[in-house]
């Protein structure tokens, strides 16, 4: 006799306050999660990277190289690398064990918003506020891009890549998808000025957030509206959102000091995060777990589910 699958378990939101990383670099503009979640990177507006263990709340490395404050970084799938952007126009290449500028790219006439490698990490994806993306060759040393692509009509706000994608968003309220294989350009009109935009994890979907405080999940390929998402507020920065580690909930950064979670599929708001009095200005979902990291002024919170510690303490 077969027995019966067992029912998988209802999705965790993290919502228990585990660690506050004091950053001590100035305000934090970005978190971000690495390839499989063990650590994280918290950009400074006083030009440092760090790198940290955030569950152990242990700073692991500090990054100095940028001639302003870093606004995005990226780490590769072998840890062995980051990349990152600010407001010095720059874009620089680390190696992540002797915490060294391997290379400084520069080209961008303005501040750059947004930076990712490719999967294999031999190519830096850059967007900035002159409306390009650049595409650097970590191999090589041809100061120049070795592909720029400038469809944006104003500023490019977010980038993110998948095997053979570019997705980006622009403050000119259209979101781009560029297929690399087969060479061809789509594009969706939003409308309203876009601050992030993401992959959903099963790579179906896009989840794109914009200034009129709405998040809109589009069919990939046909670009159907397929849900929106409210309650949150999103008039004047730019704030990420993401989906959870099994797509079950879309989860957006607020300017009233919450992150929101809604359910994915019926639209409803499941939870309103209280983090703080200020801008939660950036958020980092981990990419196999409920867990979650917020920045807010100098400081970065660890969020995991309610029964983490049951399962073995927060060490």
């Amino acid at each position: 006799m077969a027995f019966p699958e067992p029912k998988p378990r209802a999705p965790e939101l993290p919502q228990k306050r585990l660690k506050t990383l004091d950053c001590g670099q100035g305000a934090v503009r970005a978190v971000r999660f690495n390839v499989d979640g063990n650590y994280c990177l918290t950009c400074g507006s006083d030009k440092t990277l760090k790198l940290w263990n955030p569950l152990r709340g242990m700073l692991l490395r500090t990054y100095s190289g940028h001639g302003y404050e870093v606004l995005d970084a990226a780490g590769s799938f072998d840890n062995s690398s980051l990349c990152s952007g600010g407001g010095d126009k720059a874009v620089v290449l680390w190696d992540v064990a002797s915490g060294q500028v391997v290379r400084k790219f520069r080209g961008h006439a303005g501040k750059v918003n947004t930076v990712q490698f490719n999967e294999e990490a031999t190519v830096i994806l850059s967007g900035s506020i002159d409306s390009s993306i650049r595409c650097w060759d970590c191999r090589s040393r041809r100061p120049e891009p070795v592909q720029t692509l400038d469809e944006a009509r104003d500023g490019i706000s977010s980038v993110k890549v998948s095997d053979h994608e570019v997705l980006a968003g622009s403050v000119d309220g259209r979101v781009r998808r560029y297929d690399l294989r087969m060479g061809q350009l789509f594009s969706d009109y939003v409308g309203s000025p876009i601050t992030c935009t993401c992959f959903s994890r099963d790579g179906q979907c896009t989840l794109v957030s914009s200034l009129d405080s709405t998040l809109r999940l589009l069919d990939k390929d046909t670009g159907e509206l397929l849900g929106e998402y409210t309650g949150h507020k999103n008039w004047e920065y730019k704030l990420d959102c993401c989906l959870s580690e099994r797509d079950t909930h879309v989860v957006s950064c607020s300017e009233d000091g919450k992150v929101f979670f809604w359910d994915l599929v019926e639209g409803a708001l499941a939870l309103a995060l209280p983090v703080g009095p200020g801008v939660v200005q950036s958020l980092a979902y981990h990419p196999t777990e409920p867990c979650l990291l917020t920045a807010m002024g100098g400081s970065v919170q660890c969020w995991r589910e309610e029964a983490y510690e049951a399962e073995g303490g927060t060490g």
